[in-house]
């Protein structure tokens, strides 16, 4: 009874005996660590070097001089950056303005493609190869219309190299044609530019988003040599009538005495391996556009051969380019891919 009685009295009153209950133990030692905490935050934000530190305000003053004086560099000197001033551009014509804005998106695309080359990996396939097999995906790679919803963009690179790598995998599956594979990076198709001559070494040539491209007269002229002599060019992935002007334009310049028309049910393209008489929409990743309805069409040659198939209003390099993925409608994909053989079919044997 008596240590009973005893624990009670010193449970009752810790401070009687020099100690203290738990919870004032706990709070002393919160409000200690809090006051130590605070005090050491404060010596710090006062005295940051003696912490090897530096306070925000000399990284902002750091970064703003070496802001501002690197954009006056580049102002002072802009040819040095591989730019132009606005009075330069200013000072010139339209005819030089769409040349400086294809070479130097050029230059840009190049230095991507030749980055093996910088590297000490030789040629660029892509870019200089010969054929290599019965069948290449051979890319048009066009200058960019500055009046286009992405004047500066690469509209032609768009899908690259998904589409070809899975689309290859398609046609060697499907086909008995010996169709060069295509590898992640791109390497085993090809990028072909209207000013070389390897366009006569590839028979069917793809230009994608051509609501955004430009032909020059003699880019043109050379279009036009190469459907005459047997080239078979799809165009895909465009979209309204705003792109349809502008794939027209420069179309004109190829055939300004072909017209372009709608391809009937029983034409051959459609028929040539698969049956392809439902015109189902072949939408883009993110999906069709408000108010539009797809659109096959095409022009033709003297002898009444299709030499241009024109896929308006739908994205089949979207449905190649996401055949492998599962948000992709499959359907889709399968349509796209049975035109795509239907394309090199035909291409091949008229």
């Amino acid at each position: 009874e008596a240590r009973v009685a005893g624990r009670a009295e010193v449970a009752a009153t810790p401070g009687s005996y020099g100690l203290m209950s738990l919870a004032d133990h706990n709070a002393s030692v919160l409000a200690a660590t809090n006051a130590g905490k605070v005090a050491g935050r404060e010596e710090v934000v006062n005295a940051p070097r003696a912490f090897g530190l530096h306070p925000a305000s000399d990284l902002n003053a750091s970064v703003s001089g070496g802001l501002q004086q690197g954009i006056e560099g580049v102002l002072a000197n802009p040819n040095a950056y591989g730019l132009f001033s606005g009075a330069d551009l200013n000072t010139s014509n339209e005819s030089s303005r769409l040349a400086g804005i294809a070479a130097v998106t050029g230059i840009v695309v190049a230095a991507t493609l030749w980055l093996n080359v910088a590297e000490g990996q030789g040629a660029d396939s892509r870019l200089e190869g010969p054929p290599t097999a019965e069948f290449h995906f051979a890319r048009l790679w066009y200058n960019q219309n500055p009046s286009s919803r992405r004047g500066w963009g690469g509209g032609w690179r768009t899908d690259y190299a998904d589409a070809e790598y899975h689309l290859m995998q398609g046609i060697n599956r499907l086909t008995r044609v010996y169709g060069q594979s295509v590898e992640w990076s791109g390497v085993g198709g090809r990028i072909i530019q209207l000013t070389d001559d390897r366009v006569f070494d590839y028979p069917w040539l793809y230009a994608v988003e051509v609501g955004q491209w430009y032909l020059s007269d003699s880019e043109a002229a050379r279009m036009r040599e190469y459907l005459d002599r047997g080239g078979f060019l799809i165009v895909d992935d465009f979209w309204g009538p705003y792109e349809w002007s502008v794939f027209v334009e420069s179309m004109l310049r190829v055939f300004p005495d072909r017209p372009i028309v709608e391809l009937g049910e029983d034409h051959a393209l459609l028929h040539v391996l698969y049956d392809l008489d439902q015109r189902t929409q072949i939408p883009g990743r993110g999906g069709n556009r408000r108010g539009t309805v797809p659109h096959w069409r095409g022009i033709f040659d003297d002898e009444n051969r299709l030499v241009v198939a024109i896929n308006f209003n739908m994205d089949m390099g979207d449905a190649w380019e996401h055949a492998d993925d599962p948000w992709y409608p499959e359907p889709y994909t399968a349509l796209a891919y049975r035109f795509a053989v239907n394309y090199l079919i035909y291409s091949m044997t008229h």
